[in-house]
C-alpha cells in the first residue's frame, strides 16, 4: 500500500473499500447504459463514469445522520451514501415498486429519506437552496450534522447558487457546497460559462473557504470534504469545495458530443480515477480485474432482483401526494 494511503489511518484501512464502491458504481452506471439501449428504462439518465472519486470521497468523509442532496447526475452518490443499496437503485432506475422511491422518481429523483439522503434534483441547482435550509434546520436544532450538497459547474451561475451562499455565510450554515466541475453544462465548456478560472474563487465573495482538488483523486476529495466538514461542525459555517473531474459519456443519451474531440475524452480517461486509486493501492491489472468482475456479478444480483419486482400498481398512484 502507498506512503499516501498509510497516512491517512482511517482511510487507509478502508482504502478497499471506497475501491470497491467505485468499482460498484461504474458496474451500476455501464449496466444502466445497457439497459437504457435495451428499451427497459423510461424518460433520460445521466452517467457519471468517470466521477466516481468524488461520491466515494465525499461521503467517506462525512458521518451517518448528516445530510445530502444530489444532482441529476446523482447515481454514484446515492450508491456511496450511507446504507446505499444497489437492489433498492436498480429497481428505482427501471421504475419498480421495490425501489427507494417505490418507482416514481426514477433516475433523476432518487432519495432515501431514512438515511437522509434527501434526494437528487433534476432542476439544475434544484437542491442548493433546499441544502441551505437544511442547514439552517441543524442550527435552529443545534445538532452536530453538516449538509452536503452537490451540483454540477452549470449550476454555479444559477441566481440559487449566489443567494443561498450569501445566506449561509451571514448565517455561518452547516452546508459543504461540493461543485463536480466535470468541464461541461451540457455543451458549453466552463472557459465560455464562467469568466473567472477557478469556480472556488466564487467563495470569497461570501467569506467563506473555497478550494479546487483534483476530483479524480479520491484522497484529495476525502481530505477535502473532511476539513470542510470540521469546519462547520466547529460553527464556522460553510466551504466550497470545486473538484475537478472529467464525465466520460455525454450529458445524456441524446448527447452527441459534437462539442468535444476524441483526444479530449482518451486525455482524460488516462487519469481515470479507479485505476489512480488502484494504483496508489499497489494493486495489478489482475488484481482489479477480479474486483471489477466481482462487482459486475453484484451489479447483475440487482438487475435480476429488478426485473423480478412488481411494477407500481395503478391504485397507488397518489400515494405520498400531497395538498
Amino acid at each position: 500500500m502507498s506512503e499516501a494511503v498509510q497516512t491517512l489511518g482511517v482511510l487507509g484501512t478502508r482504502a478497499s473499500e471506497l475501491l470497491m464502491k467505485m468499482l460498484m458504481i461504474r458496474a451500476f452506471e455501464e449496466t444502466a447504459e445497457e439497459l437504457y439501449m435495451l428499451g427497459k428504462t423510461h424518460g433520460t439518465m445521466h452517467l457519471s463514469i468517470g466521477q466516481e472519486a468524488t461520491a466515494v470521497g465525499a461521503s467517506a468523509a462525512l458521518k451517518e445522520g448528516d445530510y445530502l442532496l444530489n444532482t441529476h447526475r446523482g447515481h454514484g452518490h446515492c450508491l456511496a451514501w450511507f446504507g446505499g443499496d444497489a437492489d433498492a437503485m436498480m429497481a428505482e432506475f427501471l421504475g419498480k415498486e421495490t425501489g427507494y422511491c417505490r418507482g416514481r422518481g426514477g433516475s433523476m429523483h432518487i432519495a432515501n429519506v431514512d438515511t437522509n439522503n434527501l434526494g437528487a434534483n433534476g432542476i439544475v441547482g434544484g437542491g442548493i437552496p433546499i441544502s441551505t435550509g437544511v442547514g439552517l434546520s441543524i442550527q435552529l436544532r443545534n445538532t452536530d450534522q453538516v449538509c452536503l450538497t452537490v451540483f454540477g459547474d452549470g449550476a454555479s451561475n444559477e441566481g440559487a447558487f449566489h443567494e443561498s451562499l450569501n445566506m449561509a455565510s451571514i448565517w455561518k450554515l452547516p452546508v459543504i457546497y461540493f461543485c463536480e466541475n466535470n468541464q461541461y453544462a451540457m455543451s458549453m465548456p466552463i472557459q465560455k460559462g464562467a469568466a473567472i478560472d477557478r469556480i472556488s474563487k466564487r467563495a470569497d465573495s461570501y467569506s467563506m473557504p473555497g478550494v479546487t482538488v483534483d476530483g479524480n483523486d479520491v484522497l484529495a476529495v476525502y481530505e477535502a470534504v473532511c476539513k470542510a466538514a470540521i469546519h462547520a461542525r466547529a460553527g464556522n459555517g460553510p466551504t466550497l469545495i470545486e473538484a475537478l473531474t472529467y464525465r466520460h459519456k455525454g450529458h445524456s443519451r441524446s448527447d452527441k458530443q459534437a462539442y468535444r474531440t476524441r483526444d479530449e475524452v482518451l486525455e482524460w480517461q488516462r487519469q481515470d480515477p479507479i485505476r489512480r486509486w488502484a494504483d496508489q493501492m499497489g494493486l495489478s491489472a489482475a488484481e482489479l480485474d477480479a474486483l471489477k468482475t466481482q462487482a459486475q456479478q453484484q451489479i447483475a444480483k440487482s438487475v435480476a432482483f429488478a426485473e423480478a419486482s412488481p411494477e407500481p400498481n395503478l391504485d397507488s398512484i397518489m400515494d405520498g401526494v400531497y395538498a
